[in-house]
């Protein structure tokens, strides 16, 4: 099999330089560029030491983001940039003929109204927005693989959607009725200079932030909303916790009236999300609680639940990397899926 060549714009924050890390191993691309107007004309292993033992990152050197340029040099251009930016971006890219896996929330949703009430700005590029398929593969996979431009969801999407969809899209439970708390590490606030997020800051400290209307929610319940026929809004609160990584999610839910025996409906559950995901081989399903200390560095997701006849609610918990199957894991695996690759080619099951 031929090998693809691949750019990161975006290299040197996060995402890009966990992206960048999983590229490297990766046996069926090359690294072809990377791009960073703060590091430009520095080599990968000057800026990244970590990286240094790739005979690659000795020679491959950051340059500024020209998408003329990078669509010349590379089959798939990865845009790791912040929301707004990416945009600009994909057009020339597309137009080029590259395909673009999006790792910014430009093209996360359907609608740029949506968008707009989200962001806080009008979409820069609502034509592509129908274009564009969602980067989740456990879900998309069919679509993914004739896409030319993918928008990799975000970290608590991903956290909260795989958990949520199959069981939606069955009908087992309330959809009008959805709570869900999210617990992040700091790198998913991204590589910057803010006081919120210096180590005296959060060091030794919890807070929720973002809330009640996290940019995420739109997307969390775009796709949601698609899977339950109708719209769907659900209660979502984000904390702030002192780790550098992983994310762990709490999920609240009321059965459906169909399904008010909370032990008929765990069987059910357990039926169906074995037949969802038994081709997803990064979906783990637990008996016991997750842990982020078991898929940090991985692009796994952990998730189980329990039913509280208490309350009357299941309660489900997963736990996935921010930086890997939040992130940088999700679009390659998204890339193996489009060209063709073995789907966990490059990337760490366990």
């Amino acid at each position: 099999m031929n090998k693809k060549t691949v750019a990161v714009v975006g290299a040197s924050g996060y995402s890009g330089e966990e992206l960048v890390g999983i590229l490297l191993r990766h046996p069926d691309v090359e690294l072809a560029a990377i791009t960073s107007r703060q590091y430009a004309g520095k080599l990968l292993s000057e800026v990244f030491p970590r990286f240094a033992n790739y005979p690659i990152a000795k020679k491959l050197k950051f340059i500024d983001s020209q998408p003329d340029q990078l669509a010349k040099l590379a089959d798939v251009v990865f845009l790791a940039l912040p929301h707004g930016v990416a945009a600009s971006y994909a057009a020339p890219l597309l137009n080029s003929g590259a395909k673009v896996i999006d790792l910014s929330a430009d093209f996360r949703l359907r609608s740029p109204e949506v968008y707009k009430e989200f962001y806080g700005t009008d979409h820069p590029a609502p034509e592509l927005l129908k274009k564009a398929v969602y980067g989740l593969p456990e879900i998309y996979r069919d679509q993914i693989i004739n896409a030319s431009l993918i928008a990799s969801p975000g970290c608590y999407p991903t956290s909260i959607l795989i958990p949520l969809i199959p069981i939606v899209k069955k009908g087992l439970i309330d959809s009008d009725n959805i709570i869900v708390d999210s617990l992040s590490g700091v790198s998913g606030a991204g590589r910057k200079l803010e006081t919120d997020y210096l180590f005296c800051e959060c060091n030794e400290s919890l807070r929720a932030y973002g809330f009640p209307k996290h940019r995420h929610l739109s997307e969390i319940e775009e796709q949601i909303s698609f899977s339950a026929g109708s719209k769907v809004v659900i209660q979502f609160t984000p904390h702030l916790v002192p780790v550098n990584r992983g994310i762990l999610t709490t999920i609240y839910l009321k059965p459906s009236d169909n399904n008010k025996n909370l032990n008929d409906l765990s069987s059910k559950m357990e039926s169906v999300y074995k037949e969802y995901y038994s081709n997803s081989p990064f979906v783990r399903i637990l008996k016991s609680l997750p842990d982020t200390k078991n898929i940090t560095g991985t692009n796994v997701i952990e998730f189980s639940w329990k039913c509280d006849p208490r309350t009357g609610r299941v309660i489900i918990v997963s736990a996935v990397d921010n930086l890997v199957k939040g992130a940088g894991g999700q679009a390659v695996q998204s890339m193996n899926v489009l060209c063709g690759f073995n789907e966990t080619d490059g990337l760490t099951l366990a």
